[in-house]
């Protein structure tokens, strides 16, 4: 199986950034200027053992400053953060996403990345790329799919995902 990667075209997305409220909870987002790595890793562990990934990449003290973090919060707690790459006034990639799944009912997963439309489009990018394209991102609105050429060609295609082997 070959790995296709994805982006979401931002023109063609209308989406609000976040504000989820519900009876007693509301979530809010913010960029953190001073990210605590410390943290955050203790999300990401949290989030990688809840999906019982055999291998993960380390994130480093580094990547948390040089990157955009988008931390996102349960009332006043921290309970998910973004790492977005910004490359240029156009382009950026939501290199991580990880949150700690103590209230699983906040459905942060699509919401956040939804969010992180509306913030980068509003901001002017054009691009936010999404690393692989996997079925479930089909649910985005701008999703475009990268067939093996069309980086070379500027050919971007949308016409669907590769089927999973056994599904």
């Amino acid at each position: 199986m070959s790995y296709s990667y994805a982006r979401i075209n931002l023109d063609k997305t209308d989406y609000s950034k976040i504000h989820m409220s519900r009876s007693r909870q509301v979530v809010s987002s913010k960029l953190l200027t001073n990210p605590n790595p410390q943290q955050l890793n203790e999300i990401y562990y949290k989030y990688c053992h809840y999906h019982k990934f055999n291998s993960v990449m380390p994130l480093f003290d580094k990547d948390y400053r040089e990157n955009d973090i988008i931390g996102y919060y349960d009332r006043d707690v921290l309970v998910a953060f973004s790492m977005i790459a910004v490359y240029d006034d156009e382009n950026a990639e939501a290199v991580q996403f990880a949150w700690d799944y103590a209230d699983p009912k906040l459905q942060l997963g699509l919401k956040t990345l939804k969010h992180e439309c509306a913030y980068y489009k509003e901001k002017g990018f054009k691009y936010l790329y999404i690393g692989g394209a996997d079925e479930y991102k089909n649910k985005m609105d701008g999703l475009e799919v990268m067939s093996p050429v069309s980086w070379i060609e500027n050919r971007w295609t949308i016409d669907g995902f590769e089927k999973v082997p056994g599904k």
